[in-house]
């Protein structure tokens, strides 16, 4: 082998065996509706690198580029977002990076707010499943897997209007990413959780069909959260019930309280000391004691 060829295949799609590049072809198969009809996903498309998938699907969806059901995924993400514009960086291949645009005509707008909760139940669930480990939600947004004895973050969710009749719902979990690669300490990954697989392909279309399933159902029910069974199976997956927790609130107000519910608004309800139970619908939430 030339230098050339040698540096060629140090930048080629195949260069790290580890992490083998996604089959946008084999996940089109697998989960693209025929015709039109009979399912959630009309279109799967698989880029090498984009700043974040969020922002480039919500572009198309506002500029009429994109009907609901449309996912875009990235094998790098260079921009890639959490909630308050939080960063979220990994190295290329190590994780499943994709938005899914939905438009939920039929549910009042008032339920809309479900739909960051519904994925993450969707995706803790679909995990648990194909890879055979713990999961958990931190409310709002985070999934949770076990590494020791501790509770990491290896998944993100977030969801931005796409014009009038539009959500989009943004996904990153963790898949392969080693001890020396975690951003913080607090990361994890399906990899350090001993995941019995983390063949990105599997994992990402068992996450798919779970959220399609969560969406059908939770649709069917008009958004309904407790006659779809979203409330009552989020709350069961939910490790920040049970525990003393911290609210961090905007406007640099903080409530402390132990976290009892998961109201009909999808709101975290927290019993604090005065004996005032206080909904919760936006804020960072810190574990302060384990249930």
């Amino acid at each position: 082998m030339t230098p050339r060829d040698a540096s060629d295949a140090n930048n080629s799609r195949w260069s790290d065996l580890d992490r083998p590049p996604l089959n946008a072809t084999a996940l089109r198969r697998a989960l693209v509706r025929e015709g039109g009809h009979g399912g959630l996903y009309c279109d799967i498309e698989v880029v090498e690198r984009t700043g974040s998938t969020n922002s480039d699907l919500v572009a198309r969806a506002v500029a009429g580029d994109a009907d609901e059901g449309a996912v875009l995924v990235a094998e790098e993400q260079t921009a890639g977002r959490g909630r308050l514009d939080r960063q979220w960086t990994a190295p290329p291949r190590s994780g499943l990076f994709f938005s899914v645009l939905l438009s939920p005509a039929e549910v009042p707008l008032a339920r809309w707010g479900w739909l960051p909760l519904l994925t993450g139940v969707a995706v803790a669930t679909a995990l648990a499943r194909s890879a055979s480990v713990d999961t958990a939600l931190k409310w709002p947004n985070d999934v949770l897997v076990t590494v020791g004895d501790e509770e990491r973050k290896t998944g993100g969710i977030l969801a931005e209007r796409a014009g009038e009749d539009g959500v989009v719902v943004g996904v990153g979990i963790n898949v392969t990413l080693r001890a020396d690669e975690l951003p913080v300490p607090q990361a994890g990954s399906l990899a350090l959780a001993g995941a019995v697989t983390t063949d990105r392909d599997p994992l990402l279309r068992a996450v798919l069909r779970s959220l399609e399933d969560w969406y059908g159902r939770w649709r069917s029910a008009g958004g309904d959260p407790a006659v779809s069974g979203l409330q009552e199976a989020y709350a069961a997956g939910c490790a920040t019930l049970g525990r003393v927790v911290r609210a961090e609130l905007p406007g640099d107000r903080s409530i402390v309280g132990e976290a009892v519910a998961i109201d009909g608004d999808g709101r975290l309800v927290l019993a604090t000391e005065n004996g005032v139970q206080e909904p919760v619908g936006a804020g960072d939430i810190v574990h302060l004691r384990p249930a």
